[in-house]
């Protein structure tokens, strides 16, 4: 009897958390976040964050730095982060370096609130808005 508690608590506890997050890609999650930091905006003009922020992905200097140092291959200028695919670089590049293997959320928060961003509860509410866009 026990043995069937147990193997049914198991069961049920691998459908409630295992499998209760979808997986998504980073293009997918790229696309979601560039239509949350700038409405899927690509022209040349995109700044935000009162001007500390460039790029259809809305890329601080200090985000941009911490990417291309963690990955020389990426080079170029952080006024680059204007370009859509250049920012792409920069969001994977970020991502390889604080959340590799990380699930959607735990990517998008980090993104958003910085290393530690995950662990913030201010960047819940960014986190519902980029899954809205998914």
């Amino acid at each position: 009897m026990n043995k069937k508690i147990i193997l049914t608590f198991a069961v049920c506890s691998v459908l409630l958390f295992g499998f209760s997050k979808k997986s998504y890609s980073d293009e997918q999650l790229i696309k979601a976040i560039h239509k949350v930091e700038s409405g899927g905006r690509t022209d040349n003009k995109i700044f935000g964050d009162n001007g500390k922020a460039i790029g259809p992905l809305q890329i601080h200097y200090a985000n941009w730095k911490d990417a291309t140092d963690f990955d020389k291959s990426i080079g170029g200028q952080y006024s680059n982060c204007h370009d859509l695919e250049y920012s792409k670089k920069i969001f994977v590049a970020y991502m390889n370096r604080y959340a590799k293997g990380k699930d959607a959320e735990t990517k998008a928060r980090i993104w958003n609130g910085g290393p530690k961003g995950d662990e913030k509860r201010v960047t819940i509410a960014y986190w519902k808005k980029v899954k809205a866009n998914l």
